[in-house]
């Protein structure tokens, strides 16, 4: 069987702006949103702002939020709202979980934690989420809160759940799910839960919306686990190795401590205990010889399968093939 393997990341940046394109205007509503709600009167605070601006990167979430409403019944002054906030929302938890992992990278800039310490990461995380729901709040409706609230707490849970299971070469793939389906899927889901709620979308509708992007952001972190073991730092633009070096095991990794090669347990298990980011290079040939890196893209595009059939319930339109389009787009890109 071919291995299946990231695709260079430079082919897959023109495919993301002609998605882009279908919501520019969208886009660039929720980026000055995003701008005027951070925006300080402190140079120092406002200097973090602008540096944790970096992390937004491909925006995939707000572009399911403005996606999923112009799929369903249309755009509306709410959407750019509610993208600026699913955004905020993202580069907090991406401000802390450079922290927790230590990384010293994203964006291919220094993190927030190495350049101006863990109090300061941790304080401007904590401001992203408040300014979050400070937005979230501005709207008419509270149902955005009470949604945001619950995805976030879901989100914390699932960071929990894996700072627990650190150094547990007993994960299941059950429990596995289960923490990606908090930390990762459960924000892609709302994002699209309330582009379709808040267009005027049916509750049917807007169920399926939510499957679409929870399977999307399941696919999303399975793929962005391999990456953490074999992709390549001046292509991801971020710290990698960190998964192994904080002992949290991957599906990847999963697969292959419950396989049958005692040779690749071994070597799994030594640098599981190990712990050095480095290691990851030595666990590639394992990860092909073994098939568990094929095994996890096809995972990946399982879920990927799944988020598209749950689009079959959106009338034909150009916004639903983009997002059908977004959704493959996923195993060919890094976080």
């Amino acid at each position: 069987m071919p291995m299946r393997t990231p695709v260079n990341l430079e082919e897959t940046r023109p495919k993301l702006a002609a998605i882009h394109t279908l919501i520019a205007p969208g886009l660039d509503a929720a980026e000055r949103v995003f701008q005027e709600e951070l925006g300080s009167r402190f140079p120092y605070v406002q200097h973090l702002v602008d540096h944790c601006a970096r992390y937004q990167g491909k925006r995939l979430r707000p572009t399911l939020v403005l996606l999923t409403g112009l799929a369903c019944e249309g755009l509306n002054e709410s959407h750019p709202v509610l993208a600026a906030v699913v955004e905020m929302i993202h580069v907090a938890t991406l401000v802390h979980d450079d922290i927790l992992d230590e990384s010293v990278v994203r964006r291919h800039a220094a993190t927030v934690n190495s350049e101006w310490g863990n109090e300061s990461a941790v304080l401007l995380g904590d401001y992203l989420f408040t300014h979050a729901f400070h937005l979230a709040a501005s709207l008419e409706s509270t149902r955005a809160c009470r949604w945001i609230g619950r995805a976030t707490n879901l989100v914390c849970e699932g960071e929990l759940l894996q700072i627990h299971h650190r150094g547990n070469l007993e994960l299941t793939e059950a429990d596995y799910f289960k923490i990606i389906e908090g930390k990762t899927a459960e924000l892609t889901a709302v994002s699209c839960r309330l582009g379709a709620a808040y267009a005027g979308a049916s509750d049917d509708i807007t169920a399926a919306m939510d499957e679409y992007g929870r399977n999307v952001g399941i696919a999303f972190q399975i793929a962005d686990d391999v990456l953490d073991i074999w992709g390549e730092e001046r292509q991801t633009g971020k710290s990698l190795g960190t998964d192994l070096e904080k002992q949290k095991l991957t599906l990847p990794l999963i697969r292959v401590l419950a396989g049958n090669d005692p040779v690749a347990v071994a070597a799994v298990r030594r640098a599981f205990t190990e712990a050095r980011a480095e290691d990851r290079r030595r666990l590639q040939p394992i990860l092909e010889q073994t098939g568990a890196l094929e095994e996890a893209w096809e995972t990946a595009k399982s879920f990927v399968d799944r988020a598209l059939a749950a689009l079959e319930r959106l009338p034909e339109n150009e916004a639903r093939h983009a997002l059908a389009r977004l959704a493959q787009f996923v195993l060919r890109r890094a976080n």
